[in-house]
């Protein structure tokens, strides 16, 4: 009985053999040396070019069927629901004043409170802040359940093609991006170990370049991403400190397969350990252990000393301090901006058709994060280098900090906000609330002193 069994394992063994064989080659020469060499076959454009007629076509009949159906098919979407007008503090509350019984004296009027009860209920209704901490919803269809909340059955065609698509990305996709993923971070570590050996000097810069370069491209395969750089002769420089917009952690690899930069974190335990010491051996990386990431002045002159050498390679820093969801720029942390060196600003914004890029660290988890972003069709995004900034004369860390952030929204087409990412966690700061106190209380000494020159 056994011996009938010998051929059919024998064939078994020959066939998967065969296609370990296949899938390896295809892997080393469409994906690995183009990632070697930094070149491209135009293969993933075609793919996104073929997703967006399928998407088009979805949407189509997505209308079509819900118009013959008489279902609301999106979700009405604005800006903001509250109509608001520019005004200052004054203004409306002598506006409030007038309309009111209020007398319009210098001293505090019971109208006033009205004032602050209405703001506060804008704030709740139309909160500009913690809608900015969950993925947006697209108002088109991209084949994937997330992408439009108020998605119906339409047809039977449209139901086929989802499930096809869940097929594919499941199938076919997710076990080709994991692959790729665990063959880029295995590389960086073998080959930053091995260049960490050799001598400081140019010979080890080099490698270490080309080797980040490869292995951060591989990465970029491995999400199936889609990068148009803008403005190349920008690109930071040594001596020189990188600041951009953060979505997602994935941030990194799409700047890094364009360049190298210095990175800065805290020191972690597990793989992201090894990862990070294997990095440090290559390239002068910024590592904090736990115990120092709030000594400030310690970070600070960790970073000033690694921008007075001309020779290190330009520092990688999100302002931000946490992941926005692609519609907006939130406060800038002035540190970075302490420094007295040149800023490189670039805007990353990405396509929410493929994907959705934004990390809601709140919600999901590392490793669920990582699933999404695998299963999704593409990760397509644009960046900008922007023109050098540095500090003008009389100019404090905090209004140069705005001015770069004013500027990256402005390239990114996002929304410019002065709130603090911060928020995402933790309650409003009391100097939020005391700003504004002190702008009522000019309200009354504005009030009082023109009271006196009459």
């Amino acid at each position: 009985m056994e011996s009938y069994l010998f051929p059919f394992d024998n064939l078994l063994c020959m066939l998967l053999g065969i296609s370990f064989t296949v899938w390896f080659t295809l892997l080393l020469v469409f994906i690995i040396v183009p990632a070697v060499f930094g070149v491209s076959f135009g293969i993933r454009r075609l793919y996104m070019n073929t997703l967006l007629k399928i998407f088009e076509w979805a949407t189509l009949r997505m209308e079509r069927g819900a118009k013959e159906k008489n279902q609301q098919l999106y979700k009405p979407y604005s800006n903001g629901i509250i109509a608001k007008e520019p005004a200052s503090v004054e203004q409306e509350i002598q506006e409030m004043r007038r309309s009111g019984s209020g007398l319009g004296g210098a001293e505090f009027d019971m109208s006033d409170i009205f004032y602050f009860c209405r703001r506060g209920v804008e704030s709740i209704v139309d909160d500009e802040v913690t809608k900015r901490f969950t993925a947006e919803e697209l108002e088109s269809w991209n084949l994937l359940t997330r992408s439009n909340y108020n998605f119906h059955h339409i047809s039977t065609r449209l139901t086929v093609l989802w499930g096809l698509g869940v097929l594919i990305r499941y199938g076919i996709l997710l076990p080709l991006r994991v692959t790729l993923a665990f063959t880029g971070v295995g590389l960086l570590v073998f080959f930053t170990s091995i260049i960490g050996l050799l001598p400081n000097g140019g010979v080890k810069s080099f490698l270490s370049e080309k080797a980040h370069l490869m292995c951060y491209r591989i990465c970029v395969r491995a999400l199936t991403a889609i990068i148009t750089y803008h403005d190349s002769e920008n690109k930071p420089k040594n001596g020189g400190i990188c600041v951009a917009n953060h979505t997602s952690p994935i941030d990194v690899i799409i700047l890094a397969s364009d360049g190298c930069y210095a990175m800065v974190g805290q020191v972690h335990g597990g793989l992201m350990g090894v990862i990070q010491r294997a990095m440090v051996k290559a390239c002068p990386h910024i590592w904090f252990e736990r115990s120092e990431v709030k000594d400030r002045h310690l970070v600070a002159k960790r970073l000033s000393d690694h921008v007075a050498d001309k020779s290190k390679l330009p520092i990688l820093i999100f302002p931000e301090g946490t992941c926005i969801n692609n519609t907006s720029v939130m406060m800038f942390k002035k540190g970075s901006f302490e420094i007295g060196c040149t800023v490189y600003p670039v805007a990353i914004k990405y396509d929410p058709r493929f994907g959705d890029a934004f990390w809601n660290s709140s919600k999901f988890g590392m490793v669920n994060y990582l699933l999404h972003m695998m299963s999704s069709w593409a990760i397509v995004c644009s960046v900008w280098y922007l023109p050098p900034m540095s500090r003008e004369e009389g100019e404090d860390a905090v209004q140069f900090a705005n001015r770069v952030k004013a500027a990256i929204a402005r390239k990114g087409g996002l929304a410019d906000l002065l709130w603090d990412g911060g928020l995402k966690r933790e309650k409003v700061k009391d100097v939020f609330k005391e700003k504004q106190q002190k702008l009522y209380s000019k309200v009354l000494v504005g009030a009082e002193e023109d009271q006196s020159c009459s």
